[in-house]
């Protein structure tokens, strides 16, 4: 059998549509009659959510649409904690040095599984060091020029790049982020000789893009999409399966002939790894059932974020078979670290 192509290799499986689960979710046969106490009266005090970038980006945006009805669903305030930097591993090692009782938690970008594929000294281990709760949403993401641009398409892009070799660079919010990642195979699809630059965020990011100083920006749409709508960026493509409703003339990277250009931008919400199994179950509960609020689906559908909601058993699966593949697009895109 001859071996498969790198496009082969890039290329995500089918996406698999994860229905919202039962929001009764049975309590462990193996939890101690402890824990169930302790879930019986939880919470007794208000929960910390870390978010590991700054306010305004689309990890912090999803985050405080689903904190805002989590606290009312659980009685008790949910305080949104930022704590960006070093690609959101200085706010996820805090939630996983916190105590296992359900009061700090984390809801980070799926890029968080990429780290160990870039960096070699984490001071925690993404999948051994947490405990998922659920899938919160995924959402596309989309190459962005700024509206001053000449570039009104993807082969507009692409010649313009092509003819300035090494002049030109694309933003992301952080390194490892699924723009990132989504920046590096499209780089590698196209044959561009282009620059990567790494931000602390999506909005300052953003903003240089506006501005003219990056050429482009490959971002998740919660945090762009408004200023595509308002006028300030173009969109030229998509990583959806198919056209996204809000901008149905913006192509998928598919139709362009970019088929491995197919990542999109999942958050998630953790625990740490020795959380007690009926505090975890508690909080699936409410979490899915704040996710089946029509309120809630419709400020996600604003911000073009579809909900998820899968079980903790399943998104735990899921999240190894997506750190997998992260670590195969590290390794076959050659992505260095600036």
């Amino acid at each position: 059998m001859e071996p498969r192509s790198q496009a082969e290799k890039l290329r995500r499986p089918a996406r698999r549509r994860l229905l919202i689960a039962a929001a009764g979710a049975a309590l462990s046969p193996l939890a101690s009659r402890a824990w169930a106490q302790a879930a019986s009266g939880y919470p007794s005090k208000p929960l910390r959510v870390v978010i590991p970038y700054p306010p305004g980006g689309p990890t912090d945006i999803v985050g405080r649409i689903v904190a805002a009805t989590l606290a009312e669903k659980l009685g008790q305030s949910v305080v949104i904690d930022n704590r960006p930097g070093a690609s959101g591993m200085i706010g996820a090692d805090t939630v996983a040095k916190a105590a296992p009782d359900g009061y700090v938690l984390l809801i980070n970008v799926s890029g968080q599984l990429v780290n160990p594929a870039l960096y070699a000294n984490m001071s925690h281990d993404p999948l051994k060091d947490f405990r998922g709760i659920t899938n919160l949403a995924s959402t596309p993401i989309q190459l962005v020029v700024s509206a001053n641009s000449p570039v009104q398409s993807v082969a507009d892009l692409v010649a313009l790049v092509r003819s300035q070799p090494g002049r030109h660079n694309f933003a992301s919010s952080s390194n490892g982020t699924p723009g990132h990642l989504a920046g590096e195979v499209f780089k590698a699809a196209a044959k561009l000789d282009v620059t990567h630059i790494p931000y602390k965020g999506s909005a300052p990011a953003l903003t240089d893009v506006i501005g003219g100083q990056v050429t482009y920006m490959l971002d998740s749409m919660p945090s762009s999409i408004s200023l595509v709508k308002g006028g300030k960026l173009r969109a030229l493509a998509v990583t959806a399966d198919q056209r996204v409703a809000v901008l149905p003339d913006v192509p998928t990277f598919a139709e362009l002939g970019y088929p491995t250009v197919n990542l999109t931008t999942w958050y998630g919400m953790w625990a740490p790894a020795q959380t007690p199994p009926d505090l975890i179950a508690r909080l699936y509960q409410v979490v899915s059932d704040v996710l089946a609020q029509p309120a809630v689906r419709a400020r996600l559908a604003d911000a073009q974020a579809m909900p998820v909601g899968d079980a903790p058993d399943h998104f735990d699966a899921y999240c190894r078979t997506e750190a997998k593949r992260y670590a195969d697009i590290v390794r076959l895109a050659g992505i260095r670290l600036q």
